[in-house]
């Protein structure tokens, strides 16, 4: 869902900034470790394309999204006075905080995930594959934190999402917005001199 943020974020900015502008700003972003920010995407990836393929990835997936999900927080509070990053910070945090609490599995409203996927919620409830899912019970800490919303038509991509992921795509969308149009701001007050 992180895509998403980034995706909006940048169509909108470059609207409102200019093509120019807009890739000037984004040239010229320093976030203090930032190098780390594709490295977890990447180990994201790689997770997902490697399940079912890989045994290990299967058996510890839960405990590798904990430390792809403990750097980001590390990463996330390095910047936390970057504009929109405390809305990012808290996003992740909702969601690392019921992934923790639920085995180190992203808990899914069996519902909501029907509305999307009726193949994977059938799945998922028999036991009949291991995800970074696992279907809310009576036992599921913090279920109001799990994916529980889902996305269908006109949103231009099926999948459910928690409320951590709103709040995190709110902050990454505020951050390139300001990026974008200070960039924008400082260079049209260089011209009008």
């Amino acid at each position: 869902m992180v895509y998403d943020g980034i995706i909006l974020g940048l169509i909108v900015g470059w609207i409102r900034a200019g093509w120019r502008s807009g890739l000037m700003a984004l040239s010229q972003i320093k976030i203090r470790g930032g190098w780390i920010f594709p490295v977890i995407l990447l180990i994201q990836l790689g997770l997902y394309s490697l399940h079912g393929k890989v045994r290990f990835v299967e058996d510890y997936n839960g405990y590798i999204f904990m430390l792809v999900y403990a750097a980001g927080l590390v990463l996330l509070w390095l910047n936390r006075k970057e504009k929109g990053f405390w809305w990012i910070f808290a996003g992740v945090s909702m969601n690392f905080l019921v992934m923790l609490l639920n085995g180190g599995k992203m808990p899914v409203s069996l519902d909501a995930i029907s509305v999307i996927d009726p193949a994977y919620a059938e799945s998922l409830s028999n036991s009949m594959i291991e995800t970074k899912h696992s279907i809310m019970t009576n036992a599921t800490a913090l279920p109001f934190l799990g994916d529980i919303i889902p996305l269908t038509l006109p949103y231009p991509r099926q999948l459910v999402i928690s409320i951590g992921d709103v709040i995190m795509n709110f902050g990454i969308f505020v951050y390139l917005q300001h990026v974008m149009l200070v960039h924008k701001l400082s260079s049209s007050v260089v011209q009008a001199k």
